[in-house]
This record gives structure tokens, C-alpha cells and sequence, in this order.
């Protein structure tokens, strides 16, 4: 009976912990293709936030960067260790009504997340505002 009980432990458990977003993701430029950041998606109080943990520089970056642009408590804070995405919300298989923040631009957009249905470690992130929106695919970085 116990060997039953964790074998039922080990196949739903662990499929499951590999269905979330939370963890740490790397985020792609849509319009170049080119590596931006490390994001980590963390969960308190049943809402998802991300935090960039990580920066991938490439030429003619600026180094350590902030946030000029942005209008809100980000206002020139250090892009590093912002928190772009805040309030997520569980609806279905989706995160929703939560919104993320470009860094880059200041920009605040509602925001949606969700895992590709054929591939778990694809998160699609999607910044909208009304009908107009851009979806971006992150991919999972295993530790």
C-alpha cells in the first residue's frame, strides 16, 4: 500500500509542479530575437508578481539601466530587481488581471500569462491595452 501511495504521489505531483509558471524565465526581444532578461514569477497571497533577476547585455547596452520613463513607484529605479509584472490572477489555465511593465519605455500594460499548450516551458506573455496587443513566448531556465 505505501509503494502504491507514493507511486500516485510521484505521477501527479510532479507533472503538475512541471505545469507552472512560476520559476525563472528568460524573455526574448520580439522585434529582434535578442536575449533580454531573467525574470522570476513568485506567488503571494494566491497572485502571481516577476521580478527581472538577471540582465543579458548586449552591445551598446547600457549598463545598469533604470527606468526613466516610468510613471509610477519605478520611477528611476534600477531595471535590475524591478518588479514588471504585479497581481496576477489564476483564471483557468490562465494569469490574468495583473499588468506588466516595459522598463524600457515605462510603459504599464493589463497584462495575461500562460503555459503553450505543447510546450510547458514556453510561457506566453501577453501586454495589451484594450483590442492591441503584442504576446511575447519566455522560456524556462531549469536550475
Amino acid at each position: 500500500m505505501r509503494y502504491l501511495l507514493s507511486l500516485i504521489f510521484v505521477v501527479w505531483v510532479i507533472p503538475t509542479n512541471a505545469q507552472t509558471v512560476l520559476g525563472k524565465w528568460k524573455s526574448i526581444d520580439d522585434q529582434t530575437g535578442q536575449e533580454r532578461s531573467i525574470v522570476e514569477l513568485t506567488e503571494k497571497d494566491g497572485k502571481v508578481n516577476g521580478r527581472i533577476i538577471e540582465i543579458i547585455y548586449g552591445p551598446g547596452d547600457e549598463l545598469d539601466p533604470i527606468c526613466s520613463d516610468c510613471e509610477d513607484d519605478r520611477k528611476n529605479q534600477p531595471m535590475l530587481g524591478m518588479e514588471i509584472i504585479r497581481d496576477m490572477e489564476l483564471d483557468g489555465e490562465e494569469w490574468e488581471e495583473g499588468t506588466i511593465c516595459d522598463p524600457e519605455t515605462g510603459k504599464v500594460y493589463d497584462c495575461k500569462i500562460w503555459l503553450d499548450s505543447k510546450n510547458p516551458d514556453i510561457l506566453n506573455v501577453r501586454g495589451y491595452l484594450y483590442f492591441i496587443y503584442r504576446t511575447q513566448q519566455w522560456f524556462r531556465i531549469k536550475d
